[in-house]
């Protein structure tokens, strides 16, 4: 059955405004059973995680529940599954954990086509403990990160190779797997930015052969959160700086102060909705619970108002059993959507005058950057914006890909497509970049 756009667009009640929105590589919109998720957490008893009273359980059911979640979302483990303010503080309490050991001599390889998020924390890292960083250059001709552009930069000294999953930039995807078994074989950990993959593909961190996967929730049509996931044995062997009284467990020992409890649960129930956007099967059963029912919290508060849909509509991911075998439906439905409507995005742009599109990998996300001959493409963010179409200009934190492309701190006008986008929004875009480069 083809992917129901109308279906999953009800979902979403941001869309109500009528804004075609191209702005997703920066944050998603929400379905409103995730938003219905995070007010049950938040309305319902609520306390430190135990196992005493009523509050301590739904405390400590939720972040379970979360763990789970983002273990199927990416092919992980549970018990490796660590919860941040965001990916880029997770990524520098990790740098400072990882560098612990690292010293003169020593080496940290880092990529020109990733965001600074997992570039400068590294670099920083490195600069404390006196190691030196090795930078892998991307092609600016084509956007390709080959391995072997990596595979130059490693030696026996290699500690850490940082990589994107895919850029959020242009799309890149780069052969992360292929990169993995350099860095391995150089003795390196691998540390893979997964920000805006995650978004758009069913990711297997093993098949990627990510030592350390980070994702944000908020990029997948969920709460603003980060999340770092890794091999349980591989966390057990490091140490941060943590409070005295605070448990040595993992992977509790990574999670400073009191968790997010209802962002964990919004987390959930975005999981959710994406094992939701797959084929039908099983989910006219009414195999789910209604929407906004996190961790049992309550009744399905937010349906009256259109917050969310009843078991069985579009973007209810159903019951835990088979969720990573929905996942992977679903986000194989979400990659065919994207990618239809990213060709009808290219081919209108090509025919275009004076647009350069720099988003040209064989592999990438439905995401482009495109610069116009003499004029400024933030004047473009605004004449569209005024139009209800939001696509936002700049280099979007991938300070070192925007400067390697010859666009400076610049950078250009992305446009990112997500799971609500419809074939009526690419219309409205092209229709506002013709009438803006024709004023």
């Amino acid at each position: 059955m083809s992917y129901d756009v109308d279906a999953v667009r009800a979902c979403f009640p941001a869309l109500r405004s009528g804004t075609a929105h191209f702005d997703g590589p920066g944050g998603s919109q929400v379905p409103g059973s995730v938003a219905a998720a995070v007010a049950g957490a938040m309305t319902a008893p609520m306390a430190n995680r135990g196992r005493v009273t009523q509050a301590e359980r739904n405390a400590d059911d939720i972040v379970l529940a979360a763990r789970r979640a983002v273990a199927d979302l990416v092919a992980g483990d549970p018990g490796g599954v660590v919860f941040g303010r965001s990916t880029t503080s997770l990524t520098y309490d990790f740098s400072r954990v990882l560098s612990a050991g690292w010293g003169p001599g020593d080496e940290v390889v880092v990529t020109r086509l990733d965001h600074d998020a997992n570039v400068r924390p590294w670099v920083q890292a490195a600069r404390a403990r006196g190691a030196t960083v090795r930078w892998a250059a991307f092609d600016p001709a084509t956007g390709e990160l080959a391995p072997e552009q990596v595979g130059a930069v490693l030696s026996d000294r290699t500690r850490l190779v940082a990589v994107t999953g895919a850029s959020n930039l242009i799309g890149t995807r780069p052969d992360v797997a292929a990169i993995s078994v350099l860095a391995s074989a150089a003795g390196a950990l691998t540390y893979v930015d997964g920000v805006h993959l995650t978004a758009h593909a069913a990711v297997d961190v093993e098949v990627l052969g990510a030592d350390l996967y980070a994702c944000s929730p908020y990029k997948f049509l969920g709460p603003h959160c980060g999340c770092v996931i890794a091999r349980p044995d591989l966390l057990e062997t490091l140490h941060p700086d943590k409070l005295l009284p605070s448990t040595d467990a993992v992977p509790e020992r990574f999670e400073l102060g009191t968790l997010p409890y209802e962002l964990l649960a919004g987390t959930t129930a975005a999981v959710d909705f994406l094992a939701g956007l797959g084929p039908p099967a099983g989910r006219a059963a009414g195999l789910g619970p209604p929407a906004g029912r996190a961790a049992g919290l309550g009744p399905p508060a937010g349906r009256a108002a259109g917050l969310g849909p009843p078991a069985g509509r579009a973007g209810d991911g159903g019951s835990e059993g088979d969720r990573r075998g929905r996942l992977e439906a679903g986000m194989a439905a979400v990659e065919a959507h994207e990618d239809r409507l990213r060709e009808r995005v290219e081919d209108g742009v090509r025919a275009l005058p004076g647009v350069t599109v720099w988003s040209r990998a064989r592999r990438r996300t439905p995401t482009l950057l495109m610069t116009f001959a003499g004029r400024d493409a933030a004047d473009a963010h605004r004449f569209l914006a005024g139009r209800g179409v939001n696509a936002p200009a700049g280099s979007f934190y991938a300070i070192e890909a925007s400067r390697w492309l010859g666009l400076g701190d610049t950078g250009g006008l992305r446009v990112g497509l997500a799971p609500y986008t419809d074939a009526a929004d690419v219309e409205r875009l092209l229709a506002g970049l013709r009438e803006w480069l024709a004023s």
